[in-house]
């Protein structure tokens, strides 16, 4: 199984980088949203950029409670794992704005509190809780690759603005990371039907650690996704959209003196139903992943659910 999800996402990824552009313009704005840890959701692809220069502010929120093991390709036995839950608020205030066309600009800042129990030397539970500022995501965004605006390239960085010295927290369970990161994406969006109604898209995001902090590097990172959405219920002004999606995502194993090599690194294949509604210069968007299939390195902590809400205004 994990082979298999391992070669799909790099089909997946060539696919994005190599399709056609038969179809109107709209394209992610946000990217995937580039976790570091086998926790996160990508952002949807629903986010779409203006076909003019402007912009859209949203705020975004996450919550994701990993409080079962997961040891290979099936669930572990709790008693193997030190680590018991850990709960995370994702609370991101994103921004883009696109200065032509084909150019523009995205950041991503975020905050998250963790809550983290585990167990001590002496197999005591021991719990933290601590709240921080997150790794800030600055991109910028090329649409010019086709007239219509329906495909296009994103690059920028991942700045070490996390905290990654709270104690009582292993480096791979910080709110940051403390590495810097290159961020590499390519998307596509194509028309299902005549009237534009059905829409199909791709998005991935390769996150390639450069530097380190404290010895310790995170595995570099893929996301992908591939889904449809279908824009044509419309009533009073407002338009309720579906999504259907397949998000797939492969970590590395982490390296470093203060990294837990063995049990680190994965490949995830989540099923992420979602509604996008747009109501004037407003966008609400709510979705849940749910996990399809998914490979874990050694024994660790994962979710059974991924939560998605977020608020955007366009300008």
């Amino acid at each position: 199984m994990h082979r298999f999800l391992i070669w799909s996402s790099f089909i997946l990824f060539f696919l994005t980088l190599l399709s056609p552009a038969p179809a109107r313009g709209c394209a992610c704005g946000c990217g995937m949203f580039d976790v570091q840890e086998p926790m996160e959701l990508p952002a949807q692809t629903a986010a779409q950029l203006p076909a003019r220069p402007g912009g859209m502010v949203a705020l975004e929120y996450d919550f994701i409670n990993q409080n079962r093991d997961w040891n290979g390709a099936s669930r572990g036995s709790d008693g193997n794992n030190g680590d018991k839950i850990l709960r995370t608020h994702f609370v991101t205030a994103e921004a883009q704005y696109m200065v032509s066309r084909q150019w523009g600009f995205s950041g991503e800042v975020p905050v998250w509190n963790r809550y983290f129990l585990t167990s001590d030397n002496n197999g005591n539970l021991v719990s933290y809780n601590h709240t921080a500022l997150g790794d800030i995501r600055l991109r910028a965004i090329y649409t010019g690759i086709s007239d219509d605006m329906s495909s296009g390239l994103t690059f920028g960085t991942k700045l070490p603005t996390g905290d990654y010295t709270s104690p009582g927290y292993d480096r791979d369970s910080e709110i940051g990371t403390g590495s810097t990161d290159l961020l590499v994406g390519a998307f596509h969006r194509g028309a299902v039907s005549d009237d534009q109604d059905w829409q199909w898209f791709v998005n991935a995001v390769w996150d390639q650690p450069v530097l380190m902090a404290a010895q310790y590097r995170p595995g570099a990172e893929f996301n992908g996704l591939a889904g449809a959405s279908y824009g044509g219920l419309k009533f009073s002004g407002m338009t309720l959209t579906p999504l259907a999606q397949l998000v797939e995502s492969i970590r590395m194993r982490d390296s470093g003196t203060f990294a837990s090599a063995p049990a680190s690194g994965y490949a995830r294949l989540l099923g992420v139903p979602g509604l996008v509604l747009d109501a004037s210069k407003l966008r609400f968007t709510a979705s849940v992943g749910l996990p399809i299939a998914q490979f874990f390195n050694g024994d660790q902590l994962v979710a059974g659910e991924y939560f998605k809400f977020s608020v955007g205004c366009g300008f």
